[in-house]
């Protein structure tokens, strides 16, 4: 049996179908002819560099995948890909590391497009006694460690509210990224029980004065309440420098900030 290559011209059209537009908006938008792109799709034209260049902008297609779409066009890839401990990526490693060595006493982690742990401050791995050793070997994937009944879940004390903001964004990031992994990850996710009673949110915090969805944990000697930022190279032009994320969390309040100062002195 053969495998059958996938052509650049079926691959633009599969992100303009994933995109939702027609062939129309497309060529309106990137003005080109509608024939000219149909002739493209189909692959009765090949799609010169620019023309892929121009395309993938306008799609938003991640950089792995226009570097794909190039060579299936025959063209070598345009977007650098490093390995992360590379000399070429010592700056970015370094911003990384300043992040999150600056945001102690509080959890700090950066991520790949998987969302498998690249790297952590020490606050976050002070939040892991306990855990199933399982999870915690070879490649730790954070969604996974988060609402795994063995990982921290069990110690999320709003884990119906925070699962449903976590399956909500691994949703828009699928339909960004149209990755399968990301997918089978989902659903992976979505098949972990929730246990019944399992609050949605604090009854003392109505939504209507949230500005976020909070992460409430079960600390040692009371709630932890935190807020998430997320934090990426806006301008990165290499692969593996583009698909990093550093996750913050912030203290929602001055109880939480002060039990995590204390955390971190006892553990010095």
């Amino acid at each position: 049996m053969t495998e059958t290559q996938e052509t650049a011209g079926h691959m633009l059209r599969r992100w303009r179908r994933h995109r939702r537009l027609s062939q129309l908006d497309l060529a309106t938008e990137t003005d080109i002819s509608q024939r000219h792109l149909s002739f493209l799709e189909s692959g009765r034209s090949r799609p010169s560099r620019d023309m892929v260049m121009h395309l993938t902008e306008f799609l938003d297609v991640p950089l792995r995948e226009r570097n794909a779409i190039l060579t299936a066009a025959g063209f070598a890839p345009h977007y650098p890909q490093h390995e992360l401990k590379a000399p070429e990526l010592s700056a970015a490693n370094a911003v990384i590391e300043r992040i999150l060595q600056g945001h102690l006493p509080h959890p700090a982690l950066a991520v790949n497009r998987h969302w498998e742990l690249l790297a952590a401050n020490k606050a976050v791995f002070a939040m892991l006694d306990g855990i199933a050793p399982h999870l915690l070997e070879g490649t730790v994937n954070v969604l996974r460690l988060s609402l795994h009944p063995e990982g921290l879940a069990p110690r999320i004390l709003n884990l119906a509210e925070w699962r449903t903001h976590i399956l909500a964004r691994l949703a828009h990031e699928i339909d960004r990224s149209a990755d399968p992994a990301l997918a089978a990850l989902r659903n992976e996710l979505e098949a972990f029980p929730v246990e019944n009673g399992t609050g949605t949110r604090s009854a003392a915090d109505p939504v209507d004065n949230r500005i976020a969805v909070p992460l409430r944990f079960k600390g040692p000697s009371g709630p932890l309440n935190f807020l998430s930022t997320t934090t990426v190279f806006g301008t990165a032009v290499d692969v593996t420098l583009s698909e990093i994320a550093i996750e913050a969390f912030f203290p929602e309040d001055e109880e939480t900030a002060q039990t995590m100062t204390a955390l971190a002195a006892r553990k010095a």
